[in-house]
Parts: structure tokens; sequence; C-alpha cells
């Protein structure tokens, strides 16, 4: 019997995580496992993590392009587009507003000494500037915003291509059918790449389980823990619970379709290459409609990280109690809005958090030391909070999606009773 994808997936994060361990304590000194091994997995696990990256963007363009040209007219995606970009930026205010809670409550880092941690290099100091933001959406060069990967770019020129397609109604029919042909076969190349996710998961997995510092973990563990409970909550309880009470799917199915997206994410500690299993989750196994997914999934990856909220804002916490130098009530308005920033602005790649926490480290004027014992940590972090991304964008998809579809029924009740 042929197990599932999940099943597989879950097997391969399981026992590569635990052969790593076993090579880091019981086999460190064998060069093969600790050297030939080692490197021959993080080949493999970053050929995976290339060849998903490899589909990204011609995937999101032609998605988005599709799903434009699917509409039923362009005012709905008018609609659609203000729904999902408002709800996107509702769930990362609650993530922010739940950790400062939670923060504040139970003071991590009160007690703890770091003033003698190592010290690091912040490799960015400046906040995002949010007009900045909004203008580089528009590209100046197309090319350079595909080889570039740019998300926003992307997604604005498919936005852009998509709408004038679909103005001009069937006159460019044989565009439309291009794009749809694309599209399947993006989605079959995304199949079969899936195929291999358990092996490129293991890889990867390896990879860190023999290069894990459990010493660092330890002397935190407080902190690890409160982000890594909190980011567990949201994922398991938050927004299945919110699910089923704005859609018909009840929150253990939620949990249960999002099993593989949870698992895919854990060992590639990015929404960007997560793109593609997010979009099966919800057209296959949520049943989203396809213009909801191609357009809010990537824009998802990009601004809605309720994950890096909580995380920002707990480590920064953290940092500034361990230092001896507490957040005090009257920063916290402008904490909390560098927060949003940040966390709109880290980008859907492995560490985003860790640098926008770097940024915050150095406005907040906290010693750069500090920075040492985020970046130790951030990788085993960072896996979870990008699971907790990927599944926020899949629980506010599935609500925009279900509103959507009662817009549709309200819309065509109205027009039979206006008929008849």
């Amino acid at each position: 019997m042929v197990k599932s994808l999940s099943f597989r997936i879950f097997l391969g994060l399981f026992s590569g995580l635990l052969i790593g361990t076993i090579i880091q304590y019981f086999l460190g000194d064998i060069q093969f496992f600790s050297g030939t091994l080692v490197e021959l997995a993080t080949g493999v696990g970053t050929m995976f993590v290339n060849m998903i990256m490899m589909l990204v963007v011609p995937l999101v363009f032609v998605s988005i392009v599709c799903g434009v040209c699917e509409l039923s007219d362009l005012k709905s995606f008018g609609r659609l587009g203000s729904k999902t970009f408002g709800f996107y930026i509702i769930n990362t205010l609650v993530a922010i507003a739940a950790a400062v809670s939670v923060a504040v409550l139970l003071e991590p880092g009160r007690g703890v000494d770091m003033r003698g941690a190592e010290d690091a290099k912040l490799v960015a100091t400046e906040l995002p500037n949010l007009m900045a933001l909004i203008v580089n959406i528009v590209p100046r060069n197309p090319i350079a915003a595909f080889t570039s990967g740019n998300m926003l770019q992307v997604i604005f020129m498919a936005l852009l291509l998509g709408g004038v397609i679909k103005s001009l109604g069937d006159t460019v029919a044989g565009a439309v059918s291009g794009f749809q042909t694309a599209n399947k076969i993006m989605m079959k190349l995304i199949v079969v790449v899936m195929q291999l996710a358990p092996i490129g998961v293991f890889a990867l997995m390896l990879k860190l389980g023999a290069t894990l510092d459990a010493e660092v973990f330890y002397s935190v563990v407080e902190y690890l823990v409160l982000i890594l409970a909190l980011l567990v909550t949201w994922i398991f309880v938050v927004y299945p619970f919110v699910v089923s009470m704005f859609t018909p799917v009840s929150a253990k199915q939620f949990r249960e379709k999002t099993q593989e997206q949870i698992l895919f994410s854990l060992s590639t500690a990015s929404s960007n290459a997560t793109i593609p299993v997010t979009l099966r989750t919800l057209t296959d196994k949520l049943g989203v409609n396809r213009a909801v997914a191609g357009f809010g999934v990537p824009l998802g990856a990009t601004m809605n990280m309720g994950g890096v909220s909580i995380y920002i804002t707990i480590a920064i916490f953290f940092v500034a109690n361990a230092y001896g130098m507490p957040i005090l009530m009257e920063q916290l308005p402008a904490l909390l809005f560098s927060v949003f920033l940040l966390s709109v602005g880290a980008g859907g790649v492995p560490g985003g958090g860790m640098v926008m926490i770097g940024v915050l480290i150095h406005q907040l004027g906290l010693p750069v030391e500090a920075f040492a014992i985020v970046a130790a940590l951030d990788r085993l972090i960072d896996m979870v909070l990008t699971s907790c991304n990927v599944v926020g964008d899949t629980a506010v998809l599935t609500i925009v999606d279900h509103t959507e579809k009662a817009h549709q029924e309200e819309a065509e009740f109205e027009t039979v009773t206006g008929n008849s």
C-alpha cells in the first residue's frame, strides 16, 4: 500500500532529523558521516529547494493571469483584492496584538543576563520605508523583476496583464486559452516535483539535525518555548477555529487538509517555496476558487506574516528584558507600528524575520550583541513561523472564498427574483 504524500514527507522529516542528530552526537568524529554525508545532504536539499523556487515565479504569474481572466467581471476583482488585502492586514495586526499581550504578561527574558553574549553583525539597520515599498511595486524592468523573484512586482505585472486580457473579451480568447494551458502545465510540473519532496525534506532535515547547537537552545529555553508555543497555538487552534466560525469547513477538517503544507513549510522554512503546495491545498483539498487562490497566495507569501509578527515581537521583548532595558509603555505604539512594517517587509524567504529583528534591535538602541542569540536560534524558529505564515494564508483565503461564493449566490438570487 502506497502511503499518502503527507505521510512520506513526515517520514522524511522525522528520519532526516533523527539521523542528523545521531551523526552530530555519536558519529561526529567519523569524517564520512560528519563531512561527506552532511555535505551530500546539503547539496540534495539545496537542489530540491532550487527546483521548487525555479517554478514559483512562472507559476505565480500564470496562475494570477488565469485567475483574473476567470473572474465573472473586473468589478469582482476589485472586491476580491480589497477583501484579501484587508483580511491579511487584520490577521497581522491581531497576531501582533496577541504577541505583545503575552510578552507584557510573561516578560520573557526577565532574570536572564545576556550581556556576555558574543558579538554579531547586523546586516540591516533601517526600518522599511512604506512609500518606497509602494513605489517599488511597479517594476522598471520586467525581466529584472522575474530574474530577481520580486513577488510584488510579478504580482503587479500579472494583475495588469490579466485585467487587460479580461477587458478585451472574446477577441483574445486564444490568449486566455494559452494561459490556461500554461497553468495546467505548471500544475503538472508541481505534481512531478512534489513526488521528490520526501527525499528533499529528508536531506534538509538531516543537515539541520547534524548542525544544531543544542547548548544554545538550553540556555534560553523559556524564550524558545514561548515563541514555539504561540506559533503552534496559532497553527492548530486559532486558524482552524476561525475558519470553522466563518466557513462550512470544520477545525478538524482544516487541520487534516493542511498537513502536507505544514510539513513542507517546516522543511523549507520559506513561504515562497511553499507557494505551489499552498495553491494545491486550497484548490484541490479545500475547494477554493482558482481565481481567489491564484491572486491571494502569492500576495500572502509576500505580506501576510502572522508568524513573523509573533516572532519579532517576542524576540524584541526577550532581548530588551535580557539586557536590562525593558520596553516601556510609551514605546509600545511606535514598536507596534515598526513590527507591522517589518512583518510586511520580511519577505517569504528563510531568515527574513531574523533580519527584521536586527533592524529593530538597532532602532531601539539595544546592544548589537543581542543579535547573536537571535541568529543562533533562528533556523528552528523560522521553520515553525513559516508554517504559521502559510497556514494563515490558507485560512484567510478559505474565508475570502466563502464570502465570495456567498456574494455570488446572493447576486444570482437577486437576478432570478428580479426577472420573475
